[in-house]
């Protein structure tokens, strides 16, 4: 039986927001975007798209709908390493920041890509000062918690491992004295997979 969890981010843990963004693109607009920089944080930045407002940005806001939260692609190595923690007997929970009307799609999305994950929490957005996520992983408490963003690991309680994933660096809010929060610092769910099963274990006995 399984005893232990691993709580995961979704969006640029699991799977690739950024590159979905450009699809969404493509259906609001008809055109697909051409990447602008591909080292980007954020999605708007790594797109050669307008920041957009009034009637085009709530047609770019109906892309964002069922089908969209049902298909994203899976970041790079990361259904590995989410079987290797599956088979040393791990159990992984989806925990995101996203409407709660988006759960079912975003569960059936991990599991189509085949994903061993059997449950999402969705938490919605929170203001600045507290991770929305918080709240739901005090009432989980796994032993880690893995995210790519530095401020949804504010306020977590201290015996949850906070990992957080370096990915694409240029406008990453992941920098300033706010590292402090992370206990270990990954470039992708990859790496954390296999620092945490060779030595991450050991330090939470």
């Amino acid at each position: 039986m399984k005893s232990r969890c691993i709580a995961l981010d979704a969006d640029g843990v699991l799977l690739d927001y950024n590159q979905a963004y450009a699809v969404a693109w493509q259906r609001a607009f008809g055109v697909h975007p051409e990447e602008r920089d591909p080292s980007a944080y954020w999605a708007i930045d790594r797109w050669g798209v307008e920041r957009l407002e009034g009637e085009r940005l709530d047609c770019l806001r109906a892309a964002f709908d069922e089908s969209f939260w049902s298909n994203l692609p899976a970041v790079a190595g990361a259904l590995s390493a989410c079987q290797q923690l599956d088979a040393a007997g791990y159990e992984l929970v989806c925990v995101s920041a996203i409407h709660p009307r988006y759960e079912p799609a975003r569960l059936r999305n991990l599991q189509q890509l085949g994903f061993p994950i059997a449950r999402v929490i969705a938490t919605s957005h929170g203001d600045a000062s507290r991770s929305p996520k918080a709240a739901a992983l005090e009432h989980l408490m796994p032993l880690a918690f893995v995210d790519d963003y530095l401020p949804y690991l504010r306020g977590l309680p201290p015996r949850i491992h906070a990992a957080l994933i370096h990915r694409q660096k240029r406008g990453s809010p992941n920098a300033g004295p706010e590292l402090s929060l992370a206990h270990s610092h990954h470039e992708d769910l990859a790496a954390f997979a296999a620092w945490w099963l060779e030595e991450g274990p050991n330090q939470h006995a």
